[in-house]
């Protein structure tokens, strides 16, 4: 398992709400294909929205990762990489998906790129790792006492955050 940026691991959870938020509870395939369809038609005529996380459900159910391991590599570094490399690594079949896919890699090349490591990470969860951002995570290591001087006694910075008056 390997690490992802921080970012990568972001987009991937916001992309899996958003498949849920449109899929609703009970599922509507039916309300899923045309909001898919709409945005996959979209981005084929070359326009869209200018969204890694929209890109990445347009292209999700659409893509195939041909080499997952180099795939994973990518996803180290958010900003910067090479949008010809991630594009090589996957691939749409034929049809309006194809040409989606072409169409996002020529005009859109950034944002496609972190948009194919999104998807790919929202389709291969097992391969990589999320940094634990939890509150006992953030937590650890942390004593507690900032807001206490060395006598125990609460700062005025502490203080004046509760303070409805406001310093005049």
């Amino acid at each position: 398992m390997r690490r992802v940026h921080p970012e990568f691991a972001y987009q991937a959870r916001e992309l899996e709400g958003q498949i849920e938020g449109i899929l609703g509870d009970p599922p509507d395939r039916k309300n899923y294909k045309m909001m898919l369809d709409a945005l996959v038609s979209e981005y084929a005529a070359g326009g869209g929205i200018e969204d890694v996380n929209m890109m990445a459900f347009a292209l999700v159910d659409h893509i195939r990762f041909d080499n997952p391991k180099a795939m994973v590599a990518e996803a180290q570094d958010y900003e910067d990489g090479d949008p010809a490399r991630v594009f090589s690594l996957a691939s749409c079949p034929d049809g309006v998906a194809a040409k989606m896919y072409a169409a996002i890699e020529e005009n859109f090349p950034e944002i496609g790129r972190q948009a194919v490591i999104t998807a790919f990470l929202h389709k291969h969860p097992r391969m990589w790792d999320d940094d634990d951002v939890s509150l006992d995570q953030l937590a650890a290591g942390d004593e507690g006492d900032d807001e206490f001087d060395d006598e125990g006694e609460v700062t005025d910075d502490f203080a004046n955050m509760f303070d409805q008056e406001g310093d005049h």
